[in-house]
């Protein structure tokens, strides 16, 4: 009969321990947060202490700065040179959404920890980088804390449109031509005087690039005291602020926290008056249209909308490097063989504004196949539960309840109404009346605002945890993907995010991001 006897370890007193750091960070440096950090070094230092075989290295932290991006991070960027010393064996954090907030940054991270023998633990989330089988959980799950991270920016976003509404959004910086005295844009009589002259060249036929020339000959300082430049031109005499206005929202944040220009896609607020003018309309319109023309003589274009989108690739892979859509090339590699690829529109314009090169048609699409076939494998382990956590998320959520709104709705208009009866019975003053009026009228707003943002949240996520549920439902009903599907693909993806020739991100329409190598 078979015997099997439990050899345990030996302990060694000699053993080497394992070498621990803690990575904590809060958002705010708002007294409640602070303290929340402290509790959380607390917390693991006490794990570490407990546990014989470990030793406590350090403690790093990032107090008062957003998860986002890393190059504001100073803790997180000490562990990484620390782990890259070899100071450090095992890293403890307290959930992914506090490491990385950005789900390419967190498994960019991840792997190059990993290439060092260095492992992660995030406590929330149950898991261990030593353990874990594959990417494809920590990347949902960075997906997931990515979309916090989200929402809390449409919060900003939404604040900051608030002041472009009122009037009240304070320029950052004033364009050249003017300076701040005593908190409004003033003209300088110096630099308004380049302005006007940059405006009657253009009108005279002389192009920007020979306006910057004449300017540097003339050794005339920038704002920033800098050479000229044709693009510097171009941009004066853009510029809607030498008319008194100002145009807000002329660029916004993607969901990748990526500054793009706002060509629509997001509001605008043209505010009027809101300074003095250094060039009249007529000026201006007549510098637009002959900027217009010398860029037609040059046959360029602002947009690429002459490009159609004929292949299901078309306008959905986006440069990581500089936001630019890729085009379809039909690229040559020998006489007798030709190939399909896909370039970046500001790399074919100009290799110096992006380095990023073209990737091939066929990789993009057995990448695919290849992530397909990893949904296909982990659904019962990834999918399933994910479509649980999702719908009960929706349907937990707290939000303003349409009584509660219905409720404080009539109660305002009802004190409006009484405001309006104490002020023609004389009960109180004028400047009372419109000072309380304007309180009841502003939390109007702000509950209509609230409500508008929960409905718009609630359909999102709806038409999400739908697509996520047919994905499921694919999933359940295929063993495997064979070949590349072009139904297959537009009914799942939304858009391809090209990290590197030999990296891309698929952004399914079901919220999630995966990432896939291209061999």
């Amino acid at each position: 009969m078979k015997k099997i006897t439990k050899i345990e370890p030996v302990k060694n007193k000699n053993m080497v321990k394992l070498r621990v750091a803690v990575y904590a960070r809060v958002s705010t440096s708002s007294e409640e947060q602070l303290l929340s950090l402290e509790n959380q070094k607390r917390h693991y230092e006490s794990r570490i202490k407990a546990n014989s075989d470990w030793e406590l290295i350090q403690v790093y932290f990032d107090e008062g700065v957003t998860g986002t991006k890393l190059d504001k991070r100073d803790g997180l960027k000490q562990l990484i040179d620390d782990c890259e010393a070899g100071k450090i064996d095992f890293i403890m954090t307290k959930s992914i959404s506090r490491f990385a907030r950005n789900a390419i940054d967190c498994l960019n991270l991840v792997r190059k920890l990993m290439g060092l023998n260095v492992h992660i633990e995030f406590e929330k989330e149950n898991i261990n980088t030593e353990t874990m089988d594959s990417e494809m959980m920590l990347s949902i799950l960075s997906g997931l804390a990515e979309n916090e991270s989200k929402s809390n920016s449409e919060n900003i976003q939404w604040a900051i449109e608030k002041r472009y509404r009122d009037g009240t959004y304070k320029i950052g910086y004033p364009p050249y031509g003017y300076d701040w005295i005593n908190g409004e844009m003033a003209i300088n009589e110096e630099q308004a005087k380049v302005v006007k002259n940059i405006y009657a060249d253009v009108l005279a036929g002389i192009s920007s690039d020979a306006i910057a020339k004449i300017l540097n000959a003339k050794n005339v300082p920038t704002k920033k005291g800098k050479i000229w430049h044709s693009t510097t031109i171009r941009a004066i005499v853009r510029n809607e602020k030498y008319l008194g206005k100002v145009l807000f929202g002329k660029t916004f944040t993607d969901n990748n926290f990526n500054r793009k220009v706002n060509r629509g896609e997001k509001n605008q607020y043209l505010m009027e008056n809101h300074h003095a003018a250094i060039i009249d309309e007529e000026t201006f319109n007549k510098a637009q249209q002959m900027i217009a023309h010398h860029a037609k003589s040059k046959n360029i274009q602002a947009e690429e909308s002459k490009y159609q989108n004929r292949y299901a690739f078309s306008g959905i892979i986006k440069c990581e490097e500089c936001g630019g859509a890729f085009k379809r090339r039909i690229q040559t590699k020998s006489k007798d063989e030709k190939y399909v690829a896909w370039s970046c529109s500001n790399h074919l314009k100009d290799t110096t504004s992006c380095s990023m090169k073209f990737i091939r048609d066929e990789q993009v699409k057995r990448a695919f196949t290849t992530m397909m076939n990893k949904l296909i494998f982990a659904r019962k382990q990834v999918l399933e539960p994910l479509v649980s956590t999702i719908h009960s998320t929706i349907y937990q959520q707290d939000g303003l309840d349409q009584s509660d709104f219905d409720k404080r709705v009539d109660e305002i208009n009802q004190q409006l109404i009484n405001l309006t009866k104490f002020l023609s019975n004389g009960y109180i003053e004028q400047a009372t009346y419109f000072s309380e009026k304007n309180t009841l009228v502003n939390e109007m707003q702000q509950l209509e605002q609230q409500k508008l943002r929960e409905a718009n949240w609630k359909t999102e996520e709806l038409n999400a945890l739908k697509s996520l549920e047919e994905l499921t439902t694919f999933t359940s009903k295929t063993t495997e993907v064979e070949t590349y599907e072009e139904s297959l693909f537009a009914k799942f993806v939304k858009e391809i995010n090209v990290v590197s020739r030999q990296e891309i991100v698929f952004v399914l329409h079901c919220g999630l991001k995966l990432k896939e190598r291209m061999n």
